[in-house]
């Protein structure tokens, strides 16, 4: 039969700089090396901007441009992220980190692939590009 699994750890809370909670539990953390790439952060922005966009939240790319301070522009181009095949999408959001140097693959480098309305050319351009 199955039994319920119960682990005991003490927690003990701290109070560091800055009035800052910490949580301190015993156990080791493994802590991820690198940084997120830009184009994992921007294609989830975009699908949170969909989102917001669907239910209503917010208007349209002008007002996220304007609660973003960024340009129209910038909206749409991260916005295009999302005429990606799923596939491509899914690939973008984990993406290694980055541990040295810039990125990989650019924003720029994408505009392209997502312009192009079939998905099967996308999936050929997107391997070409990601070998």
């Amino acid at each position: 039969m199955n039994s319920p699994i119960i682990l005991t750890e003490s927690i003990h809370f701290r109070t560091g700089r800055r009035s800052r909670r910490e949580v301190h539990t015993g156990l080791p953390t493994a802590t991820p090396v690198g940084r997120i790439p830009r184009l994992s952060k921007l294609m989830a922005l975009a699908i949170r901007f969909d989102g917001l966009i669907r239910t209503g939240d917010v208007r349209d790319y002008a007002e996220l441009a304007r609660l973003g301070h960024v340009t129209r522009a910038r909206i749409t181009q991260i916005m295009n992220l999302l005429h990606l095949a799923p596939d491509i999408q899914e690939a973008l959001l984990h993406l290694p980190r980055v541990t040295t140097g810039r990125d990989p693959i650019l924003l720029r480098d994408l505009q392209p692939i997502a312009a192009e309305p079939d998905w099967r050319k996308q999936r050929t351009v997107w391997r070409q590009l990601n070998c």
